[in-house]
């Protein structure tokens, strides 16, 4: 049982724990949601993908407010040895961070979409691949606190920010969940404090697994820049 972080040529980087079972255990509970009842704030953006220093893809993505809740969406183009992978992911989520239904879809080498539906602690995700029959499965965990980190859908990894207790600090554990790979997970996250990344001082984050790590840089609650040292990849808001 090994967690992966996996950065490809095709620039699919996702955090994944392959567990015996379907089951997995948050260590640590993440932030209660700030006094105003929620801790999202909108944004909207874009983001450069890079693969040592070589432009590989582009992601826009806009996180906003619907109804009670929020929604967080984002559209990546992405270059492979096949050709262009076009990839697509739809959030809901609670002012709180407990998500509630998530859609992604993909095209390119190959065309497939899903559903994921999230009633307590477990996720029930339906998956349609062209050419052949739906395909189901659930996965429980022990909260329904789950981190949706998507392959090539950066975006998702500020939501992992805002869930971060930046008053506490320390070494914090999520449970995640890796829709295109269909693969629950774990990560730690850890505040390196204040860094200068080009030239402006902007919070660094570092997500970890068993055997690897990303860095990720922010400006108050936006997501500025994601570091992959290990796959010498980049991802830097335009």
């Amino acid at each position: 049982m090994r967690t992966l972080l996996l950065v490809t040529a095709t620039v699919v980087m996702s955090v994944v724990l392959v567990p015996s079972e379907a089951r997995v255990k948050a260590i640590a509970k993440p932030s209660a949601p700030s006094s105003a009842g929620s801790i999202f704030t909108p944004d909207k953006g874009k983001f450069r993908i890079t693969v040592s220093g070589q432009p590989v893809g582009q992601e826009e993505f806009q996180i906003e407010r619907s109804g009670g809740d929020w929604v967080a969406h984002g559209t990546a183009q992405v270059q492979t040895p096949q050709g262009t992978s076009h990839v697509t992911g739809t959030l809901n989520i609670r002012p709180d961070g407990l998500p509630q239904r998530y859609e992604w879809s993909t095209e390119g080498a190959k065309k497939a979409s899903a559903s994921v539906v999230f009633q307590g602690v477990t996720a029930n995700i339906a998956l349609h691949l062209a050419g052949a029959q739906p395909y189901t499965q659930q996965f429980t965990f022990s909260s329904p606190r789950v981190v949706v980190l998507d392959n090539n859908l950066y975006h998702q990894y500020s939501i992992l920010a805002r869930l971060y207790d930046w008053e506490k600090k320390g070494v914090q554990s999520f449970a995640v969940l890796v829709p295109q790979e269909m693969t629950p997970g774990m990560v730690t996250v850890e505040s390196l404090g204040k860094q200068t990344s080009g030239g402006t001082q902007l919070d660094e984050l570092r997500v970890k697994t068993e055997d690897n790590e990303i860095d990720l840089f922010l400006d108050g609650p936006k997501l500025m820049r994601v570091l992959a040292p290990s796959a010498n990849a980049e991802i830097v808001r335009e």
